[in-house]
């Protein structure tokens, strides 16, 4: 089966900057689309942003101008580029890959933005 490990997470003060990875393991070549997911305490998962396998990519308002989505093929593994980094942005991080019939998710990656 498909697992997907996260990391990058962590403590960073406001302003500051992260960069969140997720590597896949299995025998796969790419994804049809794969997206960050996001979920703060009390409150719904909310979708961050997506790419497809061909490096097409969308976000969510509160991510435009300071995210950025990745994917490095080679690796088996996308990114989520963090920057300017706000208290509100402060959640677990998830990480989803769509495989046509099946879909896959990664443990989640915490990530708290204080000073």
């Amino acid at each position: 089966q498909v697992q997907l490990v996260e990391s990058g997470g962590g403590l960073v003060q406001p302003r500051g900057s992260l960069r969140l990875s997720c590597a896949a393991s299995g025998s796969i070549f790419n994804f049809f689309a794969a997206g960050w997911y996001r979920q703060a305490p009390g409150k719904q998962r909310e979708l961050v942003a997506t790419i497809t396998r061909d490096g097409i990519t969308n976000y969510a308002d509160s991510a435009k101008g300071r995210f950025t989505i990745s994917r490095d093929s080679a690796k088996n593994t996308v990114y989520l580029q963090m920057n300017s980094l706000k208290p509100e942005d402060t959640a677990v991080y998830y990480c989803n890959e769509n495989w046509g019939l099946r879909s896959y998710w990664g443990q989640g990656t915490q990530v708290t933005v204080s000073s």
